[in-house]
């Protein structure tokens, strides 16, 4: 995987650790993959020459779909085979890295079986958290089967092991039993859709899905083991029936407006906006979306960013999603990109690092470059803060470092 390192200093560069601070000329010590000093490296240590680049932590996409890597028609047709598909995850795991990705949380579609072989090594990519399939309402957003297909084969199309977009539940009984069975498989966390998508074929975005007693019981078996419930939703009724509910982040957000972003921030509640894909959707034929949806996504980017605006001025804690789905998500930097010209490169920076950290509960761990954290760090080649079109361009990202393993070197 990669060249693992015992007491190394990155010298010569400068540091931007994650807080919002300005860079700083420090060297940074790794040791048995944590950071244990930020200061000036002695004479004579061993040292990885920065010459001068600038090294931030490595950064948080906290809204991935590793499980939707191909042709969004075939593969939600189910017209592709297992293999093609799982070489797809695999190869989109890489890009990631390769992109100065080094954790992600998987909002939705992949088994188990893939965070393991990533954490195992056995395949090139980031920290995986997933939340398994997303819970959604019979027949709701995430729900991709043909019209004249029985809802109960829909999970047929799951791959064990590989993917499993999302489990239909018709009440709240039937939710309690799919969320339990989610975790069963292994996901950390809960993801439940309680509006209307974009990328939907049975489903409008001013739809609410899923009553508030219904949220409240993925609340609740959430908590009981010591975790969380996001939330998919665009609209405002939907939002404040999750923040009722007890949910503690808020995917999308597209048309908050001040009292929903007020509710938030009285509960606490995250927002993780998502302009990369509505950018991807709006501008890439090669998508192969249908027709429709980029009908739909009409206006939701400046409604989004007129959200970001209304949200920030709430206080509310803002992290950073790209929502990429199909095969061209080897530009996951696009997020740091467009949210930099919303707000600035440093403030896309923070909220891809400190503070997805923080929402996704690792922040002990990963987020900032400072002692005792786990040392996941990038150089770039071009400093991203002066033009961030360098955070957009994975050849820019030079060298990365995934928890003291050097997983690409191309200075």
């Amino acid at each position: 995987m990669g060249v693992f390192l015992t007491d190394v200093w990155f010298a010569g560069g400068r540091v931007a650790d994650g807080s919002g601070t300005e860079p700083r000329a420090v060297d940074v010590c790794v040791t048995d993959g944590i950071i244990t000093a930020v200061t000036k490296a002695p004479a004579g240590v061993k040292t990885v020459d920065l010459d001068g680049r600038l090294l931030t932590p490595g950064l948080i996409d906290a809204h991935v779909h590793l499980g939707v890597p191909s042709p969004i028609r075939a593969q939600f047709g189910f017209e592709l085979s297992a293999a093609e598909i799982a070489a797809d995850i695999f190869a989109t795991a890489g890009q990631a890295i390769d992109a100065g990705f080094t954790t992600v949380r998987d909002t939705g579609g992949i088994d188990r079986g893939v965070v393991d072989v990533i954490a195992k090594g056995k395949v090139r990519g980031p920290r995986v958290l997933s939340c398994g399939p997303v819970q959604c309402q019979t027949g709701g957003h995430g729900y991709y089967g043909a019209d004249w297909e029985p809802t109960e084969l829909w999970t047929q199309h799951h791959i064990p092991g590989l993917c499993a977009l999302s489990l239909m539940s018709g009440n709240a009984d039937e939710l309690r039993r799919n969320v339990r069975e989610t975790f069963r498989r292994g996901a950390t966390f809960l993801k439940l859709c309680v509006t209307g998508g974009v990328v939907g074929g049975h489903d409008r975005l001013t739809d609410t899905q899923f009553t508030v007693d219904e949220i409240a019981v993925a609340v609740e078996e959430a908590a009981a083991r010591g975790t969380y419930v996001t939330v998919h939703a665009h609209n405002n009724r939907g939002i404040r029936n999750a923040v009722r509910a007890g949910v503690r982040c808020v995917e999308h957000g597209t048309d908050i407006d001040e009292p929903t972003a007020s509710l938030m921030h009285e509960h606490d509640v995250a927002l993780v906006p998502t302009f990369a894909v509505v950018d991807q959707i709006l501008s890439t034929e090669g998508l192969d979306v249908a027709p429709a949806t980029v009908q739909r996504a009409a206006g939701v980017y400046e409604r989004m960013a007129s959200a970001l605006r209304i949200s920030r001025a709430a206080g509310l804690r803002i992290g950073l999603g790209s929502d990429l789905i199909g095969p061209l998500q080897d530009r996951r930097g696009e997020e740091l990109r467009l949210r930099s010209e919303l707000e600035s490169p440093m403030q896309a920076l923070v909220s891809a690092t400190s503070v997805n950290a923080n929402i996704l509960g690792v922040d002990e761990v990963v987020g900032t470059v400072r002692v005792g954290m786990r040392a996941d760090m990038v150089a770039w080649q071009q400093d991203p803060l002066e033009d961030a079109k360098a955070f957009a361009d994975p050849k820019m990202a030079v060298l990365v470092v995934k928890g003291g393993d050097i997983v690409k070197d191309t200075r």
